[in-house]
């Protein structure tokens, strides 16, 4: 009895914390900066943030998925189990939000870290999977899932693909062969559902299973005046234009009207906008075509260029 009391006794005495830390010390350990530094998410991420104007509660969910599987190649680099994380996801919010941009950057981060075999993106719609008669549905749905193995799968207005108003629609058999596919590849191929953020909550509720596997939901919101001015200035220097400062300001006045119409998209319709301001100088420099023309007036969109759109005329 005395004798067992003196083993015990001794587990717990000081002297065997020596010990115990020596053991510790020789545990492996893991350079997450080097790591990070490896998988070039550095670059991307300051690209990110440069490039995408806005979005911030977007770049913190990207920002943690990158930390997570940052982490979990840390675990395997020493040995430890690493389940692969399911990083299927769903995106919501209005056109125009950025949420395709952002599936292709999520490709180009996850790629990085080893989580996908390509920097790859197949954006799709319902029309790209369900067929329309009996056996057509299953291959359009196979051979699109077989481009995109190995990268990302962007179903925009992912909604569609179930219509139970249509007792002989063919998409839940889609639905469930994108299941299936979810479940067993999950390691090879992430889905990224896309679309109105009321229409997927519906969505989500009449598949259940389809919700499961969704690990991340993501919603974009509406850009701001100011930030649209911004995705303006990009979008401009992006075609190697640049906008007058009259034009400037039209833009933020043409944006602030727009805003306030039917059928706005964020940053589609600024794009749009920007092509009809295009035209419009390529007609006013085609009239004046009697005398050469200067390369600043064809790098330059003037303000009349913008004001002469219906939005300060309606």
């Amino acid at each position: 009895m005395e004798g067992g009391m003196s083993d015990a006794a001794d587990l717990l005495a000081p002297e065997t914390a020596p010990e115990t830390r020596s053991r510790s010390s020789d545990a492996p350990s893991v350079d997450l900066d080097a790591l990070y530094r490896e998988s070039g998410i550095g670059e991307m991420l300051a690209g990110m943030d440069r490039e995408l104007v806005g979005l911030l509660p977007v770049k913190t969910r990207i920002r943690e998925i990158a930390a997570l599987l940052l982490v979990e190649r840390a675990r395997r680099s020493i040995g430890l189990r690493a389940e692969p994380p399911s990083l299927h996801m769903c995106f919501t919010g209005n056109p125009g939000t950025g949420k395709t941009t952002v599936a292709r950057r999520m490709a180009g981060l996850l790629h990085g870290l080893g989580y996908i075999r390509r920097d790859h993106v197949v954006s799709v719609t319902r029309d790209d999977l369900v067929g329309q008669y009996i056996g057509h549905t299953a291959p359009k749905t196979k051979e699109v899932l077989k481009r995109a193995m190995g990268g990302v799968l962007f179903i925009d207005e992912a909604y569609y693909l179930y219509r139970p108003e249509n007792e002989r629609d063919y998409g839940q058999e889609a639905i469930e062969i994108l299941l299936q596919v979810m479940e067993d590849n999950r390691d090879d191929l992430v889905v990224i559902l896309a679309g109105y953020r009321d229409r997927m909550e519906v969505f989500f509720r009449s598949n259940p299973g389809m919700a499961s596997r969704i690990a991340h939901h993501v919603d974009f919101p509406d850009y701001e005046a100011a930030e649209l001015l911004e995705i303006a200035r990009l979008m401009t220097e992006g075609m190697q234009y640049r906008l007058a400062p009259e034009a400037e300001r039209a833009m933020g006045d043409y944006i602030l009207r727009r805003m306030a119409q039917p059928r706005f998209a964020n940053a589609r319709s600024i794009r749009n906008a920007l092509d009809r301001a295009r035209l419009r100088q390529a007609n006013r420099l085609f009239e004046a075509r009697g005398s050469a023309i200067a390369a600043n007036d064809l790098l330059t969109i003037a303000e009349e260029d913008i004001r002469q759109s219906r939005v300060f005329t309606q």
